[in-house]
């Protein structure tokens, strides 16, 4: 594992101004009407998902956007994953949060355990059980970049959950590029594990103090803490508030000071760590220490100045309890100060399902009236949280290679997108109530099995059907349909082509 060391003492970015609007969509999940919140405009839900219920809560919240929950229906729905979809800038880098408050809604005592998906990334599992019995809600949040015109944020049930999974509010917020950008967002995402303004003992700072409404927790109480206003920060990449600058954490004379943070013990895993400083001007002395984690290097002789200091890992290996040392060296005069850090783990992504594939199975889905409630987000990913009824399988280029929607209850019809399927081998869709014609498959060149029995379809049956060497199963009987059978499709040995019971005017070709 390779370590990354950098620092930067920057007057390049000015902060912009606190009244900026955010960029993004803030969304009351379960709300049936539009809200103003602490002056930020949030939105119903509707438009976003379609499925689930919306819930009112009958307990007392701190914050009206916790009143309204969306939950999801459990039964028979173990790695089903429903999704929120929200319009995006393809190519823009996102900060995504979800918000959580259980308020008894399910009727259990404790809130239920399940998991949350980007797009075709497992994102984390949500366990709010802790919070929730100290009257607190929780929330998530990463940084993913859009790779469509949507993003998908989703719940899944897994074998956990007891209970319906819910979600109170999901907000997306667009964020300057210059943010975390070390770290490569077409390869790997960010979560949050701790966001800390030091010396705080005051309440969250976020929006409009954060221009991208982060949350930057107060870490201080029972610490050695000290605030100061004379700091002239004029810009750090990484945009962090103004407002972390006026604390901070110190030692009065020049001795080493050790800060166990991020307060919880941490799963072996990579992270990105960003620790920021700032000297007060009218007492700058040359203040300089080494910082360590774990008693590893993380930067030597570090200067600290009033124009504001970051100083990052992008890729950093923890485990366990986190120990930060400040040890200032030789010759220093005054103790080492830390105003605000960030710990995020760097999160794999997960890829996505081929572009021809999602968009030939979109279509496929509106042809349908009531396709499954769970074809939402990445029809193949996470693997284990496929489609309803779809199979994919390959590496880099993950492709559809099954449909089984056998007696799904399915009316509408077969919509010709599914040739663009071309991975499929597969496709069964019998006992259903879909009506229409079959559509040409003759770019399914791998085909082995059609099986559309017990439905309404009508009109003829394709002759192309015929030029598919790899088809050895096609099922049509009891449908609606006429005309001949294409002689294209007889004296096939291999084929077992079944056309009766059904289909009272299809006839035989002459002979």
């Amino acid at each position: 594992m390779s370590f990354f060391y950098f620092s930067f003492l920057l007057s390049l970015f000015i902060f912009p101004s606190a009244s900026q609007s955010l960029r993004g969509v803030l969304i009351d999940c379960g709300a049936v009407v539009d809200s103003v919140v602490n002056e930020q405009n949030w939105v119903s839900d509707y438009g976003y998902v379609s499925a689930g219920k919306p819930k009112n809560l009958t307990v007392d919240v701190l914050d009206y956007t916790l009143s309204t929950v969306r939950t999801f229906p459990l039964k028979n729905n173990v790695f089903k994953k429903f999704c929120y979809e929200v319009p995006v800038y393809r190519g823009g880098k996102y900060l995504v949060r979800t918000t959580y408050f259980y308020g008894g809604v399910n009727g259990n005592l404790n809130p239920p355990v399940f998991d949350q998906i980007v797009d075709g990334t497992f994102w984390s599992p949500v366990n709010t059980t802790e919070d929730y019995w100290k009257g607190m809600s929780s929330y998530y949040e990463g940084i993913f970049k859009a790779v469509g015109k949507t993003m998908s944020v989703c719940l899944a049930a897994n074998s956990l959950t007891d209970s319906d999974p819910f979600i109170s509010a999901l907000e997306l917020v667009l964020v300057s590029d210059s943010l975390y950008n070390s770290t490569d967002f077409n390869i790997y995402g960010l979560t949050l594990i701790t966001r800390s303004s030091f010396g705080n003992n005051g309440s969250i700072i976020k929006y409009p103090d954060d221009e991208f409404d982060r949350y930057w927790e107060p870490y201080g109480e029972h610490s050695p803490a000290e605030s100061f206003s004379h700091v002239s920060v004029s810009g750090i990449w990484n945009h962090p508030p103004a407002k972390v600058f006026r604390t901070r954490l110190t030692v009065p004379k020049p001795e080493a000071m050790e800060l166990l943070w991020p307060p919880a013990p941490l799963p072996n895993a990579t992270y990105y760590i960003a620790l920021y400083f700032a000297d007060d001007q009218n007492s700058f002395s040359g203040r300089a220490f080494n910082i360590s984690i774990n008693d590893i290097v993380f930067y030597p002789n570090l200067n600290v100045a009033p124009a504001g200091m970051v100083v990052f890992a992008s890729q950093w290996p923890l485990s366990g309890i986190t120990k930060i040392t400040l040890t200032p060296v030789i010759g220093s005069s005054v103790g080492p100060l830390i105003n605000a850090g960030e710990v995020f783990e760097v999160l794999p992504l997960g890829g996505k399902t081929h572009t021809r594939d999602v968009i030939a199975l979109e279509k496929l889905k509106e042809s349908f009236k009531n396709p499954p409630p769970d074809w939402n987000g990445d029809p193949c990913l996470p693997p284990q949280y496929q489609w309803t009824g779809v199979t994919c399988a390959g590496g880099s280029r993950i492709r559809v290679t099954s449909l089984n929607l056998t007696s799904m209850g399915l009316s509408g019809s077969i919509s010709p997108s599914i040739a663009r399927l071309t991975a499929l081998n597969h496709i069964w869709l019998a006992d259903n109530n879909l009506t229409g014609s079959i559509p040409d498959l003759s770019s399914l060149s791998i085909l082995e099995t059609l099986h559309l029995e017990d439905n309404q379809l009508s009109g003829e049956i394709p002759p192309s059907l015929g030029n598919i060497m790899s088809l050895n199963e096609i099922f049509l009987q009891n449908n609606n349909l006429s005309g001949q059978i294409p002689s294209s499709l007889f004296g096939k040995p291999t084929l077992n082509l079944r056309t009766t019971p059904g289909n009272p005017l299809l006839s035989q070709p002459p002979k």
